[in-house]
């Protein structure tokens, strides 16, 4: 979580929301990124969609079977089901997020009945230096 809370922390240098995302399996970290939306002029452009689509690609796999995702934030739907199609083993996340979150909170992706793959959930680990980052980030905004 230390290396996602670092990307985070360059994604508010960047002027993006701060959150980042890192893939791992066996122990091995296999891609990283931060939230790029503004940068990117890309609403999709979530640091776990950015983590989700290098590990695809240096695994050679849609099917990240294996692979930890630890990410700053609470994913939001479109990520949280990016998770599920990507048949992530394992999600770690620092802060809740009850306004655009989807895990714990709003859509609740992995309880549906639809959800294709449930990952392993965790949360809380980091939270606090996640919650003070992103209270910083969007004091300076207002």
């Amino acid at each position: 979580m230390q290396r996602a809370l670092a990307l985070a922390e360059a994604s508010a240098e960047a002027g993006e929301v701060p959150v980042g995302a890192v893939i791992m399996r066996g122990g091995k970290i296999i891609s990283e990124a931060h939230n790029t939306p503004r940068t990117d002029h890309d609403p999709t452009a979530h640091a776990e969609i950015m983590a989700i689509r290098a590990a695809a690609k240096a695994l050679g796999d849609e099917r990240l079977e294996g692979c930890e995702l630890w990410v700053t934030l609470e994913p939001c739907a479109m990520c949280a089901g990016a998770i599920s199609h990507a048949r992530i083993a394992k999600l770690y996340y620092a802060a809740s997020d009850p306004k655009g979150g989807a895990v714990e909170h709003g859509a609740r992706v992995f309880e549906q009945e639809q959800c294709l793959h449930r990952p392993e959930v965790y949360s809380g680990i980091g939270e606090a230096e996640a919650t003070v980052m992103l209270k910083a980030f969007f004091s300076k905004l207002r």
